[in-house]
């Protein structure tokens, strides 16, 4: 009776063993298989400095993250605004997906604060200007006696506001006065060359040439021609019969 009890007991203690080592096995697969299950859900952050939230928004979905923008943009004076320029977590770290990557846009370089530039000339307002980094958005230029020649007479904004650019006014300098040539043909040449010179032209009796009916001396030829407007002290050419 005794025997019989004995070889139940083992028979028994043997099942349970069987029983135990199955049941480790299975728990030492399925926790490899669940790390294996997690770990190939797990991806490698990527680099989104540089990228635009478009570009970065793309980048993700592929990857099954998430992108979110913080409000708050910070200044940079390399990254370009609108791109990224910061990131959590870091390029590189493993992590599972669908997990949200912060990033952080630049706002640009910092505007500089413009200088006063209203009297200096055009070539000197631009050397100060590039050396400061601020761009000439627009120049409009005019001409007028009141200021000197070249010279910057206006400018939006104003000096110590803080701007990426400026617009310019320049002076040019007054308008030269111009004339238009009169019509001397058939008037004695010596006497227009004289009411011409009178005016602040110079004026030159280049040939004479035979010209039937006209008497001697009569303008015949003019260069430039009547009605051309030419400048002062320009020089005006005259042909005259003989």
């Amino acid at each position: 009776m005794s025997m019989r009890l004995g070889t139940r007991v083992w028979g028994i203690g043997k099942l349970l063993l069987l029983v135990g080592a199955l049941s480790l096995t299975f728990l030492v697969f399925f926790g490899f298989a669940m790390r294996m299950t997690l770990r190939a859900r797990e991806v490698e952050v990527p680099s989104l400095a540089g990228k635009t939230v478009n570009e970065a928004t793309r980048i993700a979905v592929v990857l099954g993250l998430g992108l979110r923008v913080d409000d708050n943009r910070r200044s940079d004076e390399k990254i370009p605004a609108g791109q990224i320029m910061q990131q959590e977590p870091q390029a590189g770290v493993r992590t599972r997906q669908q997990r949200t990557v912060r990033v952080w846009i630049s706002a640009g370089a910092r505007a500089k604060i413009v200088p006063a530039l209203v009297g200096q000339t055009d070539r000197t307002a631009r050397i100060r200007l590039d050396q400061d980094g601020i761009e000439v958005v627009s120049m409009t230029e005019v001409r007028s006696p009141d200021y000197p020649a070249d010279a910057v007479v206006a400018q939006d904004p104003p000096p110590q506001v803080r701007a990426p650019g400026v617009s310019l006014l320049i002076n040019r300098g007054e308008e030269a006065t111009t004339y238009v040539t009169p019509d001397v043909i058939g008037t004695e040449g010596e006497r227009a060359a004289a009411a011409l010179r009178a005016r602040g032209f110079r004026v030159t009796i280049t040939g004479s040439q035979p010209y039937p009916g006209v008497p001697t001396g009569i303008v015949i030829r003019q260069t430039p021609p009547g009605g051309f407007r030419i400048g002062g002290g320009e020089s005006i050419s005259l042909e005259v019969s003989r």
